[in-house]
């Protein structure tokens, strides 16, 4: 058996947040893109928002029977704005610009479809979800 000190927390590697650019269209003075920071959530507050993503919904036909259904989109709205540390989308001035009210809905307000998909598949790698979309993918094929 090896040293199970390297697995506690205070010994485990930090994952780092990432700077990146999201879009060219927000821009600094000079006209340079803007960076992003965005960061991993942890495996508890994954759960969160898939928890918050979920409900029930009664099986037609079937008195009293329900089943378990995803939101897909809330829950990649709610990731982005779970990671975004970077712009600060829970500012009310920047949610007000875009005539929002929560982080959610601003985030998919300030990016095109386009931009949004990249920037949650950019999400899914820096969460480490990338390897399993990967052999997904491999799987497929």
């Amino acid at each position: 058996m090896g040293n199970l000190t390297a697995f506690l927390a205070q010994n485990a590697k930090q994952v780092e947040n990432v700077k990146l650019v999201v879009s060219d269209r927000f821009t600094d003075e000079d006209g340079k893109p803007l960076e992003w920071e965005v960061r991993c959530i942890s495996s508890r507050e994954d759960e969160t928002l898939r928890r918050d993503c979920q409900y029930r919904v009664q099986v037609p036909g079937k008195r009293g029977s329900f089943r378990q259904e995803f939101d897909n989109v809330l829950y990649l709205a709610k990731l982005a704005a779970a990671c975004t540390v970077y712009p600060n989308l829970n500012d009310a001035e920047l949610q007000d610009s875009y005539g929002v009210k929560c982080a959610e809905e601003l985030i998919s307000a300030m990016l095109t479809p386009g931009e949004y998909t990249n920037y949650t598949e950019k999400l899914f790698d820096i969460c480490g979800f990338g390897d399993k979309l990967d052999l997904v993918e491999q799987a497929k094929n």
